[in-house]
């Protein structure tokens, strides 16, 4: 879903069943994060994370072929477990990147979580439409993640 006008914002929301605290961890915990970020097939072999306001992140990305690549920002709100913000950046940047923002919230639904997710300004709908595949295929597998550690 595109913002107002020009401005090209995804968004996008999945309920999981486990409640927000739990949610939060795994949206924070360097353990898990490779567990389940990542499109479908790609693995997180690197993971740095200075959870506080600030703080940045970096995360490699093994896709199935071809080579390593790196993503990383700064936290600029930690709310636990309501909500988390912060700018994302490829560090081998494509010509069309540009740095974005994710903003993660985080609503209790019955016994499980509502998961959403605002992340803005792409430079391209081509962009825009890589995260949404990226995101969709995370939700996914952190959906499968908590569901088996129940």
């Amino acid at each position: 879903m595109n913002g107002p006008a020009d401005r090209l914002v995804l968004e996008l929301g999945c309920v999981l069943d486990a409640p927000r605290e739990r949610v939060f961890d795994a949206l924070t915990d360097p353990a898990v994060l490779p567990q389940w970020w990542g499109p479908a097939g790609f693995t997180i072999p690197e993971v740095e994370l200075d959870l506080r306001v600030g703080g940045g992140y970096r995360f490699g990305m093994q896709p199935p072929e071809g080579d390593l690549f790196h993503l990383a920002g700064e936290f600029l709100e930690i709310d636990p477990p309501d909500h988390l913000v912060y700018s994302f950046r490829w560090e081998e940047p494509d010509p069309d990147d540009r740095e974005t923002v994710v903003r993660l919230s985080l609503r209790a639904r019955g016994d499980g979580t509502e998961l959403s997710l605002v992340q803005d300004e792409f430079a391209t709908e081509a962009r825009l439409a890589l995260h949404r595949d990226g995101w969709t295929e995370s939700f996914q597998k952190l959906r499968d993640l908590l569901a088996s550690s129940r």
